[in-house]
Order: C-alpha cells, then structure tokens, then sequence
C-alpha cells in the first residue's frame, strides 16, 4: 500500500477564486437572519428543474432517509454556461465538500456556486469510498439497455431530461452531475464502484449560488443503492424500498448587510483567439 501523498495539481493562490473566504461562507452558513421563500419534495424516481438567484442559499436533504440525488447546475439567463464536472474534480477533488465550488464550463470558467454546508464531511467507507461523487455520472436508459437488454425510462439522465423541458431546454443540454449523498471509489484495479448511502433523516447538502442558476435534480431510481443491481427488474419491491423523496429547500438572507463585500465572479478574463490570425481584407 503507497503511502506517499501527492501534492495536488492545482493549488490555490492568495486571491484566487479558489482561495475561499471561509469566514464569510461560514456565516452565511451560520445565520439565523434567513427566510424559507421555497421547499418542495421530489418524489421517487424524478425529476425537478428550478432558480436560485444569486445570494440565495439551497438545501437538499434526506429528510425521509437515503436517497441518492443527481445534480445538473446552468446559468438562468445562459444554458451554454453549465456545470464542469471533470474541471471542479480536478480543481478541488473527487468528492465535495464544504468551501468546495462547482465550476461552469468553458469558455465561462467560474464558480456558479460554494458549497458552505455538508453533515456527510469528512465520510469515509471502511474501503475509503467518500461522499457527493465527481467519479461517474448520471444513470441513463442508453447503458441500462447495453448492459441488461432492457428500457427503462426512469433513470437520471431521463428524469432529468423531463424535469428540462419546461424550461426550453431538451436532452442534449443534460450533462455530468454531481451525485449528491452518492458514496463511490476506485477499487485497487483502479474500477470505479458504489456503495450504499449512510445518509439519515437529520443529514443535508447546502450551497450558495455565485450566480443566478437554473437547477435540476433527479432522485435516482437506485435510491440508496442497498438494493442495487444491473439487469435487475426496477419494480422489485426490494428495489422500491430504497427509493425516498429528497427534499429542496430555498433560504433568502434577511439581512443583507451579509453579503457586503461579495459579487458574482465574472466570466474568464481569457481574450485571446487562440492563436488564430482574423483575415484582413485587401482591396
């Protein structure tokens, strides 16, 4: 068993969108001075798409018990601009946690929101799985059918796809997730592997939005994977029994003098053309 311990590739320099002010998020977090202004339930098997504006703050928690939720994040005004999975893996680790932040794509680059609660922090399995995975990615019906010759129109990707398309969005804008609540690893041949949800009723994921965002969330038809497996038949009752609500909950801060000192980051300051010489016309 290696015991070095690499330093990570990309590090956080003094002032960078990755030098995370924790006391400000800390009391964000920490507040009272907040009001509820939106919570609903996603049922089994699901999906749902909403906004939370800038400065709001978002929870989702297990409140009827685990349950796995898979997480899409864009910006309100500009679908183009979504969430990167890979980038945030590689910009602060495999599994996120409190002061994290979930990064759009190129050619935006910026955190769209800073993950300022996790009662699941500092998890770890008995084989060294952790919690809130950037590992895999969303269920979908395409593989499920590769893999067990049978359809099944309620994975994530498809939950995802429905909960979208009021919003003017379709398939294509669905993208890698974050699995919330999701406890996975890589074994010793380097496979990628899952295992059951320890989230309990008093456990949640909260983040702060950096930007106006649209969110979409399905709750996965694996529910907490106690019962999972490919090719098996998704209307088991064993497969059922795992599957629980999620809850969504949407807090505005009341007093505003909080967030004094803080603004949306912009979108990369990255002007160049790529190297590319633009023709000039000559008469």
């Amino acid at each position: 068993m290696a015991t070095r311990n690499p330093t990570p590739a990309y590090q956080a320099t003094k002032g960078s969108p990755l030098d995370v002010n924790k006391d400000f998020y800390t009391r964000i977090a920490s507040s009272k001075s907040k009001e509820l202004i939106e919570s609903f339930e996603i049922p089994i098997r699901s999906g749902k798409a909403f906004h939370v504006r800038k400065g709001d703050v978002c929870r989702i928690s297990t409140k009827h018990g685990p349950q796995l939720g898979d997480l899409n994040l864009w910006a309100k005004d500009n679908p183009r601009e979504r969430f990167w999975a890979s980038r945030t893996r590689q910009l602060h680790r495999s599994h996120v946690t409190t002061f994290d932040r979930l990064w759009s794509c190129l050619p935006y680059l910026r955190p769209m929101c800073t993950i300022i609660g996790d009662t699941l922090a500092g998890y770890r399995d008995d084989v060294g799985g952790r919690v809130h995975d950037l590992l895999g990615t969303r269920c979908d019906p395409y593989v499920n059918q590769m893999l067990s010759g049978k359809a099944f129109d309620f994975h994530c990707h498809s939950n995802l796809t429905r909960a979208i398309l009021p919003f003017g969005l379709a398939e294509s804008d669905v993208h890698d997730v974050l699995n919330v609540f999701q406890v996975t690893g890589l074994n010793r041949d380097g496979q990628y592997y899952m295992e059951p949800c320890p989230a309990k009723p008093s456990d949640y994921f909260e983040f702060f939005a950096e930007i106006d965002l649209l969110c979409a969330l399905s709750t996965c038809p694996g529910g907490d994977l106690s019962a999972w497996g490919w090719g098996k038949d998704p209307g088991a009752d064993d497969m059922l029994r795992c599957c629980r609500p999620l809850t969504i909950e949407i807090f505005r801060l009341i007093d505003r003098n909080l967030l004094e000192g803080w603004e949306s980051f912009p979108a990369a300051s990255y002007a160049g053309v790529h190297g590319l010489m633009m023709p000039t016309f000559r008469p």
